[in-house]
């Protein structure tokens, strides 16, 4: 990996070890009703990944593991694995807090075969995952070498239209394009939990289309089942959202899909 990606990778880890805090104590992730048996998990992962009892799962840039420990909760054999030190800390704290027994390992993404020889039932990951990945074929050879013979990749994320906007002012413009191969620098206050926080998020990512990650896949030997795209969101982490009367979030003239989610098989 060149220095350059180190040091976009460095960067983007320090701002993730900082929100983690802010994240914790945010209304956006409940973490007190979490603990009380709140689930993190959305009807989209739920219903495309069924009854995980007694299925080994693989969740990778589980944030502070919340998913991970819902999975968990439904009786899934658990990793995690995430580019911040402080995330992990913190999901093996609930972990144990909660008397589950996951695992949790801190590291980049594109490395985690080199910490986990494992392989799973389940490979999951989702909402605001592969936006900070450089290149998706080598994301989608680690996805194979993890995943057992027959087994499901599933996720779920923020359709590439929605990233295609700088949302700095009132009305989003298109400022990147969908095809977007040259790092994309941001910096603001705030995160996306807490847009008041005493924070100044410094992160780099890149845009990638849906054939991107199809081709990704593919390559890496996987059969695609099936790719779905929604108007709706569980997150309004985008200015202008209306909520709808089942709780989702949509823009006003749902003009584009927020969500895409793709369900693979080894």
């Amino acid at each position: 990996m060149s220095t350059e990606y180190e040091r976009y990778f460095k960067t983007n880890q320090q701002t993730w070890d900082r929100k983690v805090a802010i994240h914790a104590a945010s209304s956006f992730y409940e973490i007190e009703a979490f603990k009380q048996g709140k689930s993190s998990l959305h009807t989209f992962e739920i219903d495309a990944l069924g009854d995980v009892s007694g299925k080994s799962l693989l969740h990778l840039q589980c944030h502070f593991g919340q998913d991970t420990l819902s999975w968990s909760r439904r009786g899934a054999k658990c990793v995690g694995v995430d580019l911040s030190e402080k995330g992990i800390e913190l999901a093996q704290q609930l972990n144990q807090e909660l008397g589950l027994d996951a695992q949790f390992i801190n590291c980049n993404v594109l490395d985690t075969s080199l910490h986990i020889k494992e392989k799973f039932d389940i490979v999951f990951t989702s909402y605001g995952v592969i936006n900070w990945l450089p290149d998706l074929e080598p994301w989608g050879r680690m996805i194979a070498e993890r995943l057992q013979p027959g087994g499901t990749f599933y996720m779920v994320e923020f359709h590439p239209l929605v990233w295609m906007f700088d949302y700095a002012e009132e009305k989003p413009t298109i400022k990147y394009k969908y095809h977007q191969s040259k790092v994309i620098y941001e910096e603001y206050q705030g995160t996306y939990a807490d847009e008041n926080a005493k924070i100044t998020s410094k992160e780099y990512g890149w845009n990638h289309g849906l054939g991107d990650v199809i081709s990704a896949l593919v390559k890496a030997g996987l059969t695609i089942e099936y790719l779905e795209e929604y108007d709706q969101s569980p997150y309004a982490i985008f200015p202008g959202l209306k909520e709808t009367e089942n709780g989702m979030f949509e823009t006003k003239d749902a003009l584009y899909p927020l969500l895409f989610a793709l369900k693979a098989r080894r």
